[in-house]
């Protein structure tokens, strides 16, 4: 089943005044007909089945069938198979800009000031070096699972050889 929100789901997203607390709208925003129970699980948390339940009975979601598997013979999957899944794309600005998006959400003057460091940083080297400081200052300002995730991200995005710099 992959849920998608019905037009009561978008009035009440939009006029932020619906009796929905922030897990219920966080379900409601990622509801788009698009992710399965087993994506949003992932997402949310172990409740996002009860709760898809709740908002479908309340009348915030609906239920859309999963996609339609058809059968693709052996003889034209084999080509398709055998070619290697392409690499990401890795760039250091993509780095900073997620990283420089992330320092903005934080309420701290420490990331205010990484912010500004970031954002001056002109020369690859200390481009590099302000991604590093404000990667290691961010366990001190959010959850330690959080600043994980964000190193994980910044990791991905960044090329391979800058990735040994962090």
């Amino acid at each position: 089943m992959q849920p998608r929100k019905t037009d009561l789901a978008r009035d009440a997203l939009q006029a932020h005044r619906a009796p929905l607390d922030m897990r219920q709208r966080r379900l409601l925003i990622m509801c788009d007909g698009q992710r399965d129970i087993g994506q949003l699980t992932a997402l949310i948390g172990p409740e996002a089945p009860a709760m898809v339940i709740q908002m479908i009975q309340a009348g915030y979601l609906v239920s859309a069938p999963e996609p339609a598997v058809v059968a693709v013979p052996a003889t034209v999957a084999a080509p398709a198979a055998a070619e290697p899944a392409p690499e990401r794309r890795r760039s250091l600005v993509a780095a900073r800009i997620y990283l420089l998006g992330i320092l903005e959400l934080q309420r701290n003057p420490q990331a205010a000031a990484l912010y500004r460091d970031l954002q001056m940083a002109r020369a690859e080297g200390d481009v590099v070096t302000s991604l590093r400081t404000a990667l290691e200052a961010l366990p001190g300002m959010t959850s330690e699972g959080y600043s994980q995730r964000v190193r994980q991200r910044v990791l991905e995005a960044l090329p391979l050889e800058h990735g040994e710099a962090m």
